[in-house]
Formats: C-alpha cells, sequence, structure tokens
C-alpha cells in the first residue's frame, strides 16, 4: 500500500506539472495572439492597451477550457514518455505496476481533470464570456446581431384565444440593453393584431419587458363589429408582459459560448415547446456535457506511449505526435457538430462519436502494446 502510494504521488506530480506547463504556455500563446488582434482594434474602438489587455484577459478561460483536452494529452504524453526513455516506469514495471492498475491511476487522474474542465466550462468561462461581451458592447457603443437580427418566439394563451408573438432584436446597445425591438402578435387567425418598436428594452426578473421610446401599433380584430381605425400610439416608455425569462432571452442574444450546460438544456427544451428547430442547441448541449470527459479519453490515448520502447523515438517525436492526435481529435469533434446537424443525426451521437471513437482507437493500441512489446 505505501509503495502504490509513492507510485501515486510520483505519477500525479509529475503529470500535473506537465499538464499545467503546456497549458501555461498555450494560453500564453492565445492571449498574445487575442492582445496583437484587439489591440489592431484599438484606434478604431477607441480602446487603450489596458482595455486591450482586459478584452484579451476575458478569453482566457474559454481558451482554457476548449485546450484542456490537448493540454492533457501532450503533457501526459510528455511525462510518461520521459519515464519510459529514462527506464522510470520500466521499473516501476517491475515493482507490480501492471497495466490494470496503471490504467485505474490514470482513470483517476483523468476524471479529476474532467472535473476541473467541467467546472471551467460551466462557471469560469461562460461568465467571463458574458463580461466579456458587456465589455465590447461598452467600448464599441454596442454590437449587431447579423443583418436578421435574433429572434425570439412565444405561444400563449389569452381571453381572445391563442396568441403567437415574433419578437425581433437587432443588437444590444453600449449599457447592455437590447437595441431596436420589434414585436409581432398574432391572433388565432394567424393575422397581425400587434407591433411595438422601441428604440431600446430590458427584461426584468418576471418577464416584464420596458420599452423606451416604444410606438404601438393596434389593428381591429377581424370579427369585430364595425370598422374600426388602426390605433397608433408614441409612448416613452411602455411595459409589455410576457413568458420569456431573461435567461432565454440572453440566450438568443449572447454567444453560444456564454451559455452553461443548463442553460443550454433550459433553451433547447423552450425551442421545442414553442415548435422552433432547437437541433444545434441540443448538439451544442452534449457536447458540452460530454466534452469534459475527453480528459479522460486522452489520458487513457497517452497511455500507449508508456510503453513504447525508447528506439521508437525520442520525447519531442513522441510528443509531436501527441499535438497531432490532438488537433485531429479537434478538428474531428468540431466537423462532428456541424456533419449531424444537416445530416440530421441524433445529438448524442453527433457530440460523443469523437469522443467514443479515440477511447476505442487508445484501448486497442494500449492492448496490442502489452501484449506484443
Amino acid at each position: 500500500m505505501a509503495t502504490m502510494r509513492t507510485v501515486r504521488r510520483l505519477l500525479y506530480r509529475d503529470i500535473v506539472a506537465s499538464v499545467g506547463f503546456v497549458a501555461l504556455a498555450f494560453l500564453a500563446l492565445f492571449y498574445f495572439i487575442d492582445f496583437v488582434e484587439t489591440l489592431g482594434d484599438a484606434g478604431a474602438k477607441g480602446l487603450a492597451t489596458l482595455e486591450a489587455a482586459w478584452s484579451a484577459a476575458l478569453e482566457l478561460p474559454s481558451h482554457l477550457y476548449e485546450l484542456m483536452p490537448i493540454a492533457v494529452l501532450i503533457g501526459t504524453i510528455y511525462s510518461l514518455a520521459r519515464l519510459a526513455q529514462s527506464s522510470e516506469f520500466t521499473i516501476l514495471r517491475t515493482g507490480g505496476l501492471g497495466p490494470g492498475r496503471a490504467l485505474r491511476l490514470l482513470a483517476v487522474l483523468g476524471l479529476a481533470f474532467s472535473a476541473l474542465t467541467l467546472v471551467i466550462g460551466d462557471y469560469v468561462a461562460p461568465r467571463a464570456e458574458r463580461e466579456a461581451a458587456l465589455f465590447k458592447a461598452r467600448t464599441s457603443g454596442g454590437t449587431r446581431l447579423g443583418s436578421a437580427g435574433a429572434w425570439l418566439k412565444e405561444r400563449r394563451r389569452a381571453p381572445e384565444g391563442e396568441r403567437s408573438t415574433s419578437i425581433n432584436i437587432a443588437g444590444t446597445s453600449g449599457g447592455g440593453a437590447l437595441a431596436e425591438v420589434r414585436i409581432f402578435e398574432f391572433d388565432e387567425d394567424g393575422r397581425l393584431s400587434l407591433r411595438i418598436e422601441a428604440r431600446e428594452g430590458r427584461v426584468a426578473d418576471d418577464g416584464t419587458w420596458t420599452l423606451i421610446d416604444a410606438e404601438e401599433t393596434r389593428w381591429p380584430r377581424a370579427r369585430a363589429p364595425g370598422r374600426l381605425p388602426v390605433q397608433v400610439r408614441k409612448v416613452p416608455e411602455l411595459r409589455w408582459e410576457s413568458t420569456l425569462t431573461p435567461e432565454v432571452v440572453a440566450a438568443a442574444v449572447l454567444p453560444l459560448r456564454t451559455m452553461s450546460t443548463l442553460e443550454l438544456w433550459r433553451y433547447s427544451a423552450h425551442l421545442s415547446d414553442q415548435e422552433q428547430s432547437a437541433q444545434r442547441y441540443q448538439i451544442q448541449f452534449w457536447k458540452k456535457a460530454v466534452y469534459p470527459l475527453a480528459c479522460l479519453v486522452m489520458v487513457a490515448l497517452a497511455l500507449p506511449f508508456a510503453y513504447m520502447h525508447a528506439r521508437a523515438g525520442s520525447v519531442s517525436l513522441k510528443v509531436f505526435g501527441g499535438i497531432m492526435l490532438g488537433i485531429g481529435f479537434v478538428l474531428l469533434n468540431n466537423l462532428a457538430g456541424h456533419i449531424g446537424l444537416l445530416n440530421g443525426w441524433v445529438p448524442w451521437a453527433a457530440a460523443a462519436s469523437p469522443s467514443l471513437l479515440f477511447l476505442a482507437l487508445s484501448m486497442a493500441a494500449f492492448a496490442w502494446l502489452v501484449r506484443y512489446r
């Protein structure tokens, strides 16, 4: 027991140090790229150097979340290959570290890396991304959500019958409010009954919208007796009741990276309830739910490198192979989501297929090396 505790401490300390060094190196590289890119736009956006540095720093948690599996793979390969080259791993094997025990030891460490990735991806990175989006909106005077803006849909029952509402948001203002809000309400027959256009809007926790400089246009009901005129009024501040929560509105306006796993699930469920296409968000939900387990797959993929003989290649060559494997995993992980969206795959299968493929590859290589090498 004491011997295994010593072996565990040796492996864990060496691997964690290597993974931390690789992660810091990647973060430094990405921070430099983001800082230079932001600094290049500083003149046009009126940013100071410190503001550009802060904007680039807010992107670091998202980069760390995306790079964790690659850092775990490269760091673990480097550590195990170095131990194998110096014959330390051979000594550990002679002392009783069998393949099954080595796999269990690294699996525990892989689960720890997965838990860290989950915390970063679900708590740290989304908050940093929201702050980055608000910071960019403040410094640039607002953001535009493409040429068509963001659309929201709501169905609810009223005394006159079922009402369907479509909401268009052109962007966000510098203060974080919704900019150029347009609301279209249709009656049970599909006829336009209400249109509201506002310069700015905010959503309260209870779903009440406060619209600034609003123009409200009401059409008479088709079944109303007589010929009633169209009612148009302009108000400096208009309150509009809705069932759409601030979380749902934020999910439609902010980038996908600002959403946690639970928020993605809630928003995809909202889209399904409103009979809107939710496959994109369902795939993103499963990708975010499965992605932390990629660290466990990467640890398993790195283990075969410890069983390669020193003459099979130097440490640098093995690390280069790990980099290629990591890049291949990232490319396949991104490609699987797009292919699944185009071909209508089951969301969990599209999200989990890259990790399952690399896990099968690592287990096959591990079994072959243990048996024949």
